[in-house]
């Protein structure tokens, strides 16, 4: 399984049995599943997407925001209990690019990626059991 480093952005191939196993980026050391959400801009945005072979869910939000701010503590917890999902954060005002590109209209907005493209979007805080339920759906079994 290809996952991308959040931190150097660095392809690392890491066995799909050992995902679960503290993997750490072979250039920088650092973890490549923290079960945390990782913020990116614009510069790493488009390697981390493309580059991971795990689902990818993208929060793009805005500190102005007060639904973002309310809901970044469900996006925190909902990616501690879906440790196979790289849980993103995308400033919109930090990253336009990506949030252009991606036809960011609303905030909060979740899309989530598989291999690279996007295949579910959902506007509008959420709860994390809800966010949780909701890529279950979209996701099935293997990943959630």
């Amino acid at each position: 399984m290809q996952v991308v480093c959040p931190s150097c952005g660095t392809r690392n191939r890491v066995p799909d049995d050992r995902l679960a196993d503290a993997a750490q980026c072979g250039r920088c050391g650092e973890p490549l599943m923290a079960p945390q959400p990782v913020a990116l801009d614009d510069g790493g945005f488009d390697a981390f997407v493309a580059g991971t072979e795990l689902p990818v869910l993208v929060d793009f939000w805005a500190d102005w925001c007060g639904p973002c701010k309310l809901m970044a503590p469900q996006f925190a917890a909902a990616a501690a209990q879906l440790p196979l999902v790289r849980f993103v954060k995308v400033d919109t005002e930090a990253a336009p690019r990506a949030s252009l590109r991606h036809r960011v209209r609303s905030i909060p907005t979740m899309v989530l990626f598989l291999g690279g493209r996007e295949i579910a979007r959902r506007s509008g805080a959420m709860p994390a059991g809800e966010i949780v339920n909701w890529l279950r759906q979209q996701l099935g079994a293997r990943w959630a």
